[in-house]
């Protein structure tokens, strides 16, 4: 039986990487991949590529609970695995990776870009993810949802091991189909616009074409455009919020209210207190807790490369700023540049503005960001100096010996190659070694790693 179960498996897997890199329908396989999901009590829809996930889930609601982590790697190896189950597992799987992974070639139309985010967020769900997160870089999710699982009968591989970290490669596809669209046409029409979900390749195309907009067509991506920003401004916010303001200053009292009492220090202190006959703790003295801070005003100076490949990072820095900005005595100052520099810092409280703002493209010249950036930097050891680029600029050496001489004055320079999840994307290695030679590493990967070192010093 264990025999059978691999093989059924087997037929399964094979149908899938045949219509992966192939496309067409295979007869044998299709025939013989449709008697296994009827014979374990599976919908024949599931092996339909025209049918998504959305509405196969509606039709059979129990399916819901079988996805949600279906391709999260279990710990245990092979021996104990239920052999049935697992066949029931690869067909499931199957469909949510050729919903995503077979797009359709040619012009997309707005339902079916839907439809496809619609079935990425059931794939990201399988992978025990938020829907957007792995799609849009977004902070938050397991750490490694597709890590190495254990193997199969059959000399088939576990999902485990034939998910690779997908992040990247989902938002190419999406990227892909959002250009195949007639974007314009769909933003002039309220019907099929309001059947776009706002994603990070959606949001940048957009901004490129903003001014190629107007009428309803621009209203409806303006409204696209603040919906995206709100979603990440929410994940965020919580991150920055997590942190307290300053050291504590022990040199102010405690207020002895209930709130401040650190009951754990109070029982402690009283322990000689304690009556055994009557089993009752008297407290003669309280303790509270310090909660007055030191705060010295930080300025916040964050400079972004604005060129096309860097729009992630604009849309995530442009939310982070105005977070920060929000923060009690932090003073953000917002440069985005590409040959030119813009300082956004009148816009730095609502980065929906800030974004319109912002024209995407270009070549790099870091040197027009350095000219607005210097004159901020008035009290260095009260100033942090984010720069966010790729760092393939046109004038390096100059470039590198500003940003040096930043340093050495005593503010603090963070330089950024990335503030995704993904973590992909190139540094000129040129700058990454003289970075870390004058002991400012670049911070590349998980956009948390820069919240992490923006509290670090606000709150140092």
């Amino acid at each position: 039986m264990t025999e059978a179960h691999d093989n059924r498996r087997q037929v399964l897997y094979w149908r899938l990487l045949g219509r992966l890199f192939d496309g067409e329908e295979q007869a044998t396989l299709e025939a013989a991949s449709l008697a296994v999901v009827e014979d374990i009590g599976l919908p024949p829809a599931l092996l339909d590529p025209h049918v998504g996930v959305d509405s196969l889930v509606q039709r059979h609601p129990e399916l819901a609970a079988e996805l949600e982590g279906l391709m999260v790697p279990e710990p245990d190896g092979d021996e104990g695995r239920d052999k049935a189950a697992e066949v029931r597992r690869a067909a499931l799987a199957s469909k949510v990776l050729l919903n995503v992974f077979a797009a359709a070639p040619g012009t997309v139309t707005a339902g079916q870009l839907s439809r496809w985010q619609a079935d990425a967020a059931w794939l990201e769900r399988a992978l025990g993810c938020k829907p957007g997160e792995l799609r849009n870089g977004r902070p938050g999710g397991p750490s490694s949802p597709t890590g190495a699982g254990g193997t199969g009968g059959g000399g088939t591989p576990d999902l485990g091991t034939l998910v690779p970290p997908i992040g990247p490669e989902l938002g190419s596809i999406e990227a892909d189909l959002v250009k195949r669209m007639h974007l314009r046409e769909v933003l002039a029409d309220p019907a099929l616009a309001a059947k776009l979900s706002p994603s990070m390749s959606l949001i940048e195309q957009l901004l490129r074409d903003k001014d190629n907009l107007s009428g309803v067509a621009l209203a409806n991506a303006k409204s696209l455009i603040r919906r995206f920003v709100d979603e990440v401004a929410d994940v965020l916010r919580t991150q920055v919020e997590k942190a307290t303001a300053g050291k504590l200053d022990r040199s102010v009292p405690p207020k002895r209210v209930f709130r401040n009492l650190d009951l754990d220090r109070t029982i402690w202190k009283n322990l000689t207190n304690w009556s055994p006959e009557e089993e009752r703790l008297y407290v003669d003295r309280l303790y509270y807790k310090q909660t007055a801070r030191k705060t010295t005003p930080q300025r916040l100076i964050a400079v972004v490369d604005q060129s096309g490949s860097m729009v992630d990072s604009m849309v995530n820095c442009a939310v982070l700023a105005s977070i920060f900005a929000g923060l009690p005595k932090v003073d953000v100052h917002l440069i985005a540049y590409d040959t030119q520099a813009l300082d956004l810092t009148p816009w730095v409280h609502d980065p929906f503005e800030t974004l319109l703002r912002t024209n995407l493209g270009g070549g790099n010249d870091g040197m027009v960001a350095m000219a607005l950036a210097q004159p901020k930097i008035a009290e260095p050891a009260n100033t942090v100096v984010i720069w966010i680029s790729d760092f393939y600029e046109t004038r390096v050496e100059q470039l590198f010996e500003s940003m040096a001489a930043i340093h050495r004055s005593g503010a603090k320079f963070i330089p950024v190659g990335s503030v995704t999840s993904s973590g992909r994307g190139s540094v000129n290695p040129w700058f990454r070694e003289r970075f870390k030679d004058l002991g400012t590493p670049v911070i590349s990967g998980h956009i948390t790693k820069l919240v992490h070192e923006l509290k670090t010093f606000l709150t140092s």
